[in-house]
């Protein structure tokens, strides 16, 4: 497995990845966007937006966005980095966000994914990053706490409970995928 930028995956892996989440009945898809009309390309245009600083003038932050892929290139997971925090985000929200596609939940993606992306996030000069989830969380609390995340509190957003954590990027290194994932 490992951990790609959004424009190295292909048009039918990411259509199949959206379609299952979408049978499940969500309408709200890790990595995905309105594309009701829209192409593959309108949809990698959208992605690169993101990244870039126009996303301030919209009152947004920037983020770049990756994927989980197996050795055939079939989308796992996606998890997305944001390069700042806005006052929403340091409630509830983050830096990072991430799913995996249902047939591929418990099997570990989730702290797979965040361990690849913790050392592209250092690199790229930052020394912590906040993660947020619901207190009920029991799979999110796991994949952040495995992965170093230290409770700094909890806070109410939108009346629902909900734990903020910061890692210490200082301390990480290079990911290796898990032999169970290999």
């Amino acid at each position: 497995m490992k951990l790609v930028k959004y424009d190295e995956v292909g048009e039918s892996d990411y259509l199949d990845y959206v379609s299952e989440w979408e049978q499940e009945g969500k309408t709200i898809i890790p990595g995905s966007t309105d594309r009701k009309g829209g192409s593959f390309a309108e949809t990698l245009g959208h992605w690169r937006l993101n990244e870039s600083d126009d996303m301030y003038v919209r009152g947004k932050v920037p983020s770049t966005l990756y994927f989980l892929v197996d050795n055939a290139g079939r989308i796992l997971g996606a998890i997305d980095f944001r390069h700042a925090l806005n006052e929403n985000l340091m409630l509830h929200g983050g830096h990072i966000g991430y799913g995996v596609r249902p047939s591929e939940r418990r099997k570990g993606c989730c702290s797979l994914m965040l361990a690849m992306l913790l050392p592209k996030i250092k690199a790229r000069g930052y020394t912590g990053v906040l993660l947020t989830c619901d207190d009920d969380n029991s799979g999110s609390i796991r994949t952040i706490e495995k992965n170093g995340g230290v409770l700094e509190n909890k806070v109410v957003h939108e009346g629902k409970l909900s734990r903020r954590y910061w890692i210490d990027l200082i301390r990480v290194r290079a990911a290796h995928p898990p032999k169970s994932a290999m």
